[in-house]
């Protein structure tokens, strides 16, 4: 089950670079060059704040042609505003590049190149698929070689599950927010399926359960691709450092888990009939990074995340959950990371990737059951902080002895998901692994969204007057102020990045703002009330929490409203 890129069918297009650049890398030498009937290899040459320059070059693997047309869509609003070499037309998202009458001919082997220039507004992400003359390029078509399926690894997957691939949109969700005032402007956008205890399986009062989910993402998927997000979320002891999230199993109970919880989700995923669906698991979020850092002498242990680090039930739990859903061929693993304000300073960021060997190894689990991690799940740091970089320095003071980066090495998710995936591969996780950024509500927009650096008086100045990350403190993590959506959901942003997902659902609560009896399991955390001051984890700041919240997982409206109006890109 191995997803190592150099053994993948090379046309696969990969990101080069935050800038957009993107190759086609040249198929190995095992592969038979017939396999992959076309190939495409789309370059952004150049790019600015408002356009981009691109060029193209397409190479014809089959019979021969005296004309040709190439077609993509893009994910974002990129607009092409001149070309050459080609004509080239669009309508909406869609892109067609025909053949001039001096370039037609287009011989088996032969390669044509043209370019454009557009226009774009926000994120320039890259086009996922391209056709020539209706066949999909830069993937194996059947027909031939000896190295395995163009993209895919040895047990059918695809390198990355989300390139290609429409992305489910939970009806239950969509119609939340199309009730909401403006919500429909987002309703039709994908985000996870939580299953977070042994009854949502089934559906709990009366709503979808897993088996529902899934038929209602055949009926979307019509003919194409479908990923269908699953956050897997009921460990023993869960959520050892947050009351708000405590799930409803005991510290011991790990059978319940396999039994009573995995095993009938494997079953259910295993069911032949959702075998042409590519479902992503988020696997255990905020679990081994807790056992990381809030653990032994730090200021920041519990005794609880002590006891599960003792009785090594999230490891095994973890390893279970990768082991069995891992043996699914249309099922790709992502582990939670945590985010780059929990593990991005040096005592936790080699130590968490060992731990995840660790689990990724636990319980009959391998490294091949692991598709990719992701960060920031539930969370709101900042996708990408334009206005200063670690690097920087105020006055021969550096930007990480300000108290808001606080000798953290990275800044933003970005880049603290793109070194944490190679610390992983170093520690021996694929090298094809891919990552995902939960961007559903780090976009903090609006007006108070700072439109360049600080005031360089201080380095605090500096870096809070720049910074788009408005909570108080990068600790705080229950419904917080001023948070808009962030970048939409997305195929192949960035080098290394899987996707930009909204695996947290816009709208539903982190946690009761007051202590609410309920049969969830979920207590009451003191950072989800907004007079709370804080404890060692946000370093004895206020909670920034909103007031008024509802039970974690349950309908916010207020918080849907402020994520709306302060939204980036904005809606």
């Amino acid at each position: 089950m191995s997803r190592t890129r150099t053994a993948l069918l090379a046309a696969l297009v990969l990101v080069a670079g935050a800038s957009g650049t993107a190759v086609a890398v040249t198929p190995s030498s095992d592969v038979g060059i017939a396999a992959i009937p076309c190939t495409v290899d789309y370059k952004v040459q150049n790019q600015w704040d408002t356009g981009f320059t691109a060029a193209v070059t397409v190479t014809n693997n089959s019979a021969a042609k005296s004309s040709w047309a190439v077609k993509w869509a893009y994910a974002g609003n990129q607009q092409v505003t001149s070309g050459w070499n080609a004509k080239i037309r669009q309508s909406g998202t869609a892109v067609t590049a025909a053949n001039e009458t001096y370039n037609g001919s287009l011989a088996t082997g032969g390669s044509v190149s043209f370019g454009f220039n557009a226009s774009y507004s926000g994120t320039n992400a890259l086009p996922t698929t391209f056709t020539l003359d209706g066949v999909t390029c830069n993937v194996d078509d059947g027909s031939g070689g000896g190295g395995g399926g163009g993209g895919t690894d040895p047990s059918g997957r695809v390198d990355n599950p989300y390139a290609g691939a429409k992305v489910y949109v939970n009806p239950e969700w969509s119609a939340k927010a199309a009730a909401e005032t403006g919500g429909s402007r987002i309703s039709n956008q994908p985000t996870g399926v939580w299953l977070d205890r042994i009854a949502a399986i089934n559906g709990v009062n009366g709503g979808m359960g897993l088996r529902a989910h899934l038929d209602a993402a055949l009926a979307q998927k019509g003919s194409g691709q479908e990923v269908v997000q699953l956050v897997v979320y009921d460990l023993p002891g869960r959520d050892c450092a947050a009351l708000a999230s405590n799930g409803e199993l005991g510290p011991t109970e790990i059978g319940r888990y396999e039994t009573e919880f995995i095993d009938p989700i494997a079953a259910i995923l295993a069911d032949s009939k959702y075998a042409s669906l590519r479902i992503v698991t988020t696997i255990e979020i905020d679990s081994l990074p807790n056992l990381v850092t809030n653990t032994g002498s730090r200021a920041t242990a519990t005794p609880q995340c002590d006891t599960m680090l003792a009785n090594g039930n999230y490891v095994k739990g973890v390893g279970y959950a990768l082991n069995k859903l891992g043996a699914i061929p249309n099922v790709y693993n992502y582990i939670d990371a945590g985010h780059h304000g929990w593990l991005g300073w040096d005592d936790n960021f080699a130590p968490s990737a060992n731990l995840f060997y660790q689990a990724a190894n636990a319980s009959g689990a391998t490294v091949n059951d692991v598709a990719g991690f992701i960060t920031n799940t539930a969370n709101y740091s900042a996708l990408k902080e334009n206005n200063f970089t670690v690097n920087d320095s105020v006055n021969g003071v550096s930007v990480r002895q300000s108290k808001w980066v606080d000798w953290n090495r990275y800044v933003d998710e970005l880049s603290y998901a793109q070194a944490f995936r190679n610390q992983l591969v170093s520690v021996g996780f694929n090298s094809g692994i891919g990552m995902l950024i939960d961007t559903s509500r780090n976009g903090w927009g609006g007006s108070a969204r700072p439109t360049g650096p600080g005031a360089t008086t201080s380095v605090d100045t500096y870096v809070d007057g720049g910074r788009y990350d408005r909570r108080i403190q990068v600790g705080n993590w229950c419904n917080q102020s001023g948070a808009g959506l962030g970048e939409r959901p997305q195929a192949a942003p960035a080098t290394g990045i899987d996707a930009y997902v909204w695996m947290k659902p816009p709208g539903e609560s982190d946690g009761s703002s007051t202590a609410i009896a309920n049969d969830e399991g979920k207590g009451f955390d003191r950072m989800c009330d907004p007079t709370y001051t804080g404890n060692a984890r946000n370093g004895n700041n206020m909670s920034g929490a909103l007031p008024n919240a509802p039970l974690s997982g349950h309908w916010f409206s207020a918080q849907f409203q402020q994520l709306m109006a302060n939204a980036y890109p904005p809606l």
